[in-house]
């Protein structure tokens, strides 16, 4: 087993690459949902001060 994560001399290279990809796969799964909530926290703000500025007598 210890040859296998070796790789004969170059395990260093391939198991950190193998974890950047990982990282970098997380990041590209988690990053658009953070966005999307963003973005809905932004719009469902801006509805409530619109629907309050409608609300109030001018």
């Amino acid at each position: 087993m210890n040859d296998f994560f070796a790789m004969g001399g170059y395990g260093a290279y391939v198991w950190s690459s193998f974890a950047i990809f990982v990282v970098a796969l997380l990041m590209d799964f988690i990053a658009p949902r953070m966005r999307y909530r963003k973005i809905i926290a932004e719009l469902s703000g801006r509805y409530r001060r619109q629907k309050n500025r409608q609300e109030k007598p001018a």
